[in-house]
């Protein structure tokens, strides 16, 4: 007998502040990538599907992206980070990237 199925894994990669696209809320957005993975023996062998996601603090509404667009997210969380005066958080005087499906 062989036991085999999937399991989903989910990793936080990044928090944002962008314009929601659903409430237009400037507000922090969660970067998310689900992982899931083909099982033998509940051991998790290999990646089945990976997808990406955001999902707006204020509203909850949660928004699919594309690999090449979480990386540019993760890329603009990572150089947000580098601003010490402001603590990783844009400034409502700069542009911030809406985004729209």
């Amino acid at each position: 007998m062989i036991i085999f199925g999937t399991k989903g894994y989910l990793y936080q990669l990044a928090i944002l502040t962008l314009v929601c696209g659903h409430c237009g809320n400037p507000s922090a957005h969660t970067l998310r990538k689900r992982v899931t993975k083909f099982t033998l023996f509940f051991v998790p062998l290999f990646p089945v599907s990976t997808k990406y996601a955001t999902q707006c603090t204020f509203c909850g509404a949660e928004q699919k992206v594309t690999g090449e667009q979480a990386e540019q997210l993760q890329a603009q969380a990572a150089a947000g980070g580098q601003h010490g005066a402001h603590g990783g958080q844009q400034p409502y005087g700069q542009p911030q990237q809406p985004y729209q499906s």
